[in-house]
């Protein structure tokens, strides 16, 4: 079957040539990527349960996660937690299979715990933290649907629904992530005070560049008020040189824009997260699955995080949107942007979308009609090879957050 792909030409100002850009990061340890996190970790788990006992992956979806915040007593050289975090898992799960039960609840739980203290090494996991869960089965109509029509090896589409991706990524964008990886590879490792919870948040207006970071800091590597302000100090001036490797803009790096030195209000915390203090998290409620918030782009609302990797658009599509977007921006040239919008129907093949949109902002010189047959010979590569994206999702070679 001959597939729907639509390539069209774009009148559009690039987005590096719009006034106005605002793009958004919520790092490992915000509670909403914490709910993310935590999503995806259970339903990799799950799969391989399901793959270990039944030779295959069952119907289920953990995208419904909440972080319910504690309460804390941070102080320079150590606090005390006072009421634990509280992580609820729910969701669906298929929990039998041909007469054998499959302890479901008790695999989210382990999977929910060892993500948690891989992620914050802080917490201690049998104080500060709560983990229930209260998943449910799986909808018997969903569960139908899960399961290959016939004779073809092609999941069929859970819902009707779509998924968004672009390329390549503006300065804006490639520099919030830079400063994601510094933080997580170099400076947390050198300097344990700087937290798991932080948020950054870019402004180019013209070409002049603003990241506002809202760090927590880990009080028990902090004995003064005066190791905090230095800290934020050094988070500044190695965060601006990371963005000047990117752009040759004007940049300017604010941290902790908050806190209030005169009166000891700051950014303080005792495991390096909100999530301790006051500061609920949800699935599907910060980053994109590129990792970023990106309100100058299309973007998809879906939770994709612990969506199931076989035949839920929410997350398949998203994923597939964004490789698409980022393939044909390395290998055809004249190319200055990319959209793609991947749309299915509910029941039909995944390999078999309505319609593949791609929307392209050519280069001023570039042959569009060369073009977009190249760019539509990936597109449709792409979709012949979809299940390639779950065991990726599965091995966890994919983020989707």
């Amino acid at each position: 079957m001959k597939r729907t792909i639509n390539v069209v030409s774009l009148d559009q100002t690039p987005i590096e040539e719009q006034q106005i850009e605002l793009v958004e990061r919520k790092c490992i340890g915000h509670p909403d990527s914490i709910a993310d996190g935590v999503a995806e970790a259970v339903s990799r788990a799950l799969c391989q349960e399901y793959e270990d006992r039944c030779d295959g992956v069952l119907h289920h979806n953990t995208d419904q996660g909440e972080v319910v915040a504690g309460a804390s007593i941070p102080s320079f050289g150590g606090g005390k937690i006072v009421r634990p975090i509280y992580l609820l898992l729910t969701g669906r799960a298929t929990k039998q299979f041909e007469g054998h039960v499959i302890p479901t609840d008790a695999i989210s739980v382990e999977a929910a715990r060892k993500y948690i203290a891989e992620t914050l090494p802080t917490l201690n996991m049998d104080r500060d933290i709560i983990v229930d869960c209260r998943m449910g089965d799986g909808s018997t109509d969903l569960r139908d649907v899960f399961k290959p029509s016939g004779a073809s090896p092609i999941p069929r589409a859970n819902d009707t629904s779509f998924g968004v991706g672009h390329a390549p990524f503006s300065e804006v964008e490639q520099i919030i992530l830079a400063m994601n990886q510094e933080i997580a590879d170099t400076l947390r490792p050198k300097h344990p005070m700087i937290g798991y919870d932080i948020k950054i948040m870019g402004l180019r207006n013209g070409d002049q560049m603003t990241f506002t970071i809202a760090s927590a800091m880990v009080d028990r590597y902090c004995s003064s008020m005066d190791d905090y302000v230095n800290m934020t100090a050094l988070m500044q001036e190695e965060l601006k040189a990371v963005a000047r490797k990117h752009t040759g803009r004007k940049v300017e790096v604010a941290v902790n824009t908050a806190d209030d030195i005169k009166n000891n209000s700051i950014f303080l915390t005792v495991n390096g997260t909100s999530a301790e203090m006051g500061d609920d998290g949800s699935v599907g409620r910060g980053n994109r699955i590129n990792g970023l918030i990106t309100p100058n782009r299309p973007m998809s609302m879906e939770a994709a995080s612990g969506k199931n990797p076989i035949n839920h658009i929410g997350k398949i599509y998203n994923l597939l949107a964004t490789e698409i977007a980022q393939e044909a921006c390395m290998k055809v040239d004249g190319i200055t942007e990319m959209y793609v919008r991947l749309l299915s129907q509910i029941g039909k093949p995944i390999d078999q979308p309505l319609v593949a949109g791609v929307q392209i902002i050519p280069e001023k010189e570039a042959d569009f009609a060369a073009l977009s047959r190249d760019v539509e010979e990936i597109v449709n590569e792409r979709l012949a090879n979809i299940t390639s994206i779950t065991e990726k999702v599965i091995k966890g070679e994919l983020k989707t957050f």
